[in-house]
């Protein structure tokens, strides 16, 4: 499995941000995804999960602000990100539940 994370960059607080996850030897469309973020000198935090039946489930520091989607045609999955606040810069991956692998991750910082 390969994953390529995209669309990050600097954010204004209260702004917003949607970042990309290509993926290719694993199908978005038939797997629970994941979203993590890791700030420096902080450890890696889940940030919510989408399965297959549509439900997610989020963190209570991202919840109501982001939102995970995917694109089973494009085997792209997306972490919709509003309300940013400089709290949400970190680095931030995907992963799909099951699999070992990790992309290169997409770095946030959130600053005026």
């Amino acid at each position: 499995v390969q994953l390529v994370e995209s669309g990050g960059g600097l954010a204004q607080p209260g702004g917003s941000l949607r970042l990309s996850c290509a993926a290719s030897g694993s199908a978005v469309g038939a797997n629970v995804l994941v979203w993590y973020r890791q700030a420096p000198g902080k450890e890696r935090e889940w940030l919510g999960s989408s399965s297959l039946d549509g439900e997610s489930t989020y963190a209570d520091s991202v919840k109501d602000r982001f939102t995970i989607s995917r694109d089973a045609a494009k085997n792209t999955m997306y972490l919709q990100m509003n309300r940013l606040n400089p709290a949400d810069t970190s680095v931030y991956s995907c992963k799909i539940a099951g699999t070992s692998s990790w992309g290169q991750g997409t770095q946030v910082p959130v600053s005026s």
